[in-house]
């Protein structure tokens, strides 16, 4: 993982979406347990309350529930609710720039499927 902080966010709402990322890719399925807070706490070398800030956010989200003595487990149905308000988000707040982006640079689909496939290969070593 990351270990690395953007200065454009608060700290605890990047780590909320590294969690919802684990979530989304399957590294953290429906059913089981988030990370301790310690564990996390030592791993990004942050405060434990900016962990218990991010798991905050994700119980009040109903993505996790606490069980008392026991931690954090994601809730069943969690991934298809955070897949449709990730979407959403996405087209709702990122979308418009990039499409606005593409269009100041006058992009063609093809030019930008072809960059993927380009960035996509590995890059030829040289002496």
């Amino acid at each position: 993982m990351n270990h690395t902080w953007s200065d454009d966010q608060p700290i605890y709402h990047q780590l909320r979406d590294r969690m919802v990322a684990m979530i989304l890719e399957g590294a953290i399925a429906e059913g089981e347990a988030l990370p301790s807070t310690r564990t996390v706490s030592a791993e990004y070398r942050i405060n434990p309350l900016t962990v218990l800030k991010a798991y905050q956010q994700l119980s009040d989200d109903g993505v996790v529930e606490n069980r008392r003595g026991v931690g954090l487990f994601v809730n069943p149905g969690a991934r298809e609710r955070l897949l449709r308000t990730e979407r959403r988000r996405f087209l709702e707040e990122e979308w418009p720039r990039i499409r606005s982006t593409i269009q100041r640079l006058g992009l063609k689909p093809e030019e930008l499927l072809r960059s993927k496939t380009v960035a996509a290969r590995p890059k030829a070593r040289t002496r």
